[in-house]
């Protein structure tokens, strides 16, 4: 999974290079407009009252912005930001460690919250809330409870999966944005824009055929410009055109909407092994030899919406656009409506 062009995912190598194309400010970053009027809002009024703003949370697929949205949250505050996440923070005692070396006003990002253990998740409360930290002194029958008070500061949690958090950590959260997946327009933006940074000639038509294919999501497109790039270089005369890019990504098995070899035999194990389905997670990660979190989590949000698959109360279910994509008759006949006679009204999503 970490090899595919399209996994929104972030692998080592990426980290330096995608840093740099990251925006730093508010005003540079493109996309997500409802989110990014309603955090202008919220980080101005902080700034003049002279406050650490209110706690963030930031959810929705990987790859669409919630790092880089962290980022800009403390450089526009004027603070520094610290990062970690919630499998590193293992005992009570690390977020203990990490709380008390916070200045005033910093920021703690947590990404992937939703993983934090449960007695670090009840010791993150009333830090969030009180600013203060209650800790055990000694033991057995001497032990005592000692508060320690803590300087205001803004926690930014990161999440794919906001129903795994509880509701008691959720509401300590004064904003919630959901990142959505990103138009073709602001698609074409972003590459345009990283072009210019990676110095990598482009044309808009260039451009908007790897936008097409970057399945809603920026560190795809970014990922595919690079390797389109390397494409032009050595394959034509360095010019990105519509044709170099469509030759390009057609090398890479990426098809016309973004999807992968991955993808299709994701939907052609519904489709072929289980009639269409309806098929558990479970059996259906085992039939693909992948991980249901990751089928959850990743594969699973573009194909819903492209309207490829549904969940139902029974499992998957692949879809008429399905069929339609890969060049299948849906069962029933050509109109694909046999589909939904399995189906019963409560089994719909």
């Amino acid at each position: 999974m970490s090899d595919r062009l399209v996994s929104p995912r972030l692998t080592e190598e990426e980290q330096v290079i995608e840093g740099s194309l990251r925006p730093k400010r508010l005003k540079e970053y493109i996309g997500q407009e409802k989110i990014k009027s309603n955090l202008g809002v919220l980080l101005e009024a902080a700034r003049r009252r002279n406050e650490s703003v209110d706690h963030v949370l930031l959810y929705g697929p990987p790859g669409l912005g919630k790092t880089t949205l962290c980022n800009i949250i403390a450089v526009e505050m004027g603070v520094n930001l610290k990062t970690t996440s919630g499998p590193a923070i293992e005992h009570a005692g690390d977020l203990a460690s990490i709380l008390t070396s916070l200045q005033s006003g910093e920021v703690l990002f947590i990404d992937e919250i939703h993983r934090l253990a449960r007695a670090v998740e009840e010791r993150l409360y009333s830090a969030m809330e009180d600013f203060a930290l209650d800790v055990m002194i000694g033991k057995g029958p001497s032990a005592r409870s000692l508060r320690l008070s803590l300087p205001p500061f803004t926690v930014v949690g990161a999440t794919t999966r906001v129903g795994a958090l509880t509701a008691p950590l959720r509401d300590r959260f004064g904003a919630i944005y959901r990142l959505e997946y990103y138009d073709h327009d602001s698609l074409r933006q972003i590459s345009l824009r990283s072009a210019r940074i990676l110095k990598a000639p482009a044309d808009e038509e260039g451009i908007a055929e790897i936008a097409g294919r970057a399945r809603g999501t920026p560190r795809i497109v970014n990922r595919l410009l690079k390797r389109v790039r390397d494409y032009a270089q050595v394959k034509a005369d360095g010019m990105i055109t519509r044709e170099v890019a469509k030759a390009a990504l057609d090398a890479l098995e990426i098809d016309q909407i973004g999807l992968d070899q991955t993808d299709r035999n994701l939907l052609l194990t519904i489709i072929q092994k289980f009639d269409g389905g309806p098929v558990g997670l479970d059996t259906l990660a085992a039939s693909t030899s992948e991980d249901p979190e990751t089928i959850e989590d990743v594969y699973e949000p573009y194909l819903l919406q492209l309207g490829f698959i549904a969940r139902t109360p029974r499992g998957r279910v692949a879809m008429r656009a399905a069929y339609q994509h890969l060049g299948l008759n849906p069962p029933g006949g050509g109109n694909g409506m046999g589909l939904w006679t399995t189906l019963t009204p409560s089994d719909t999503p």
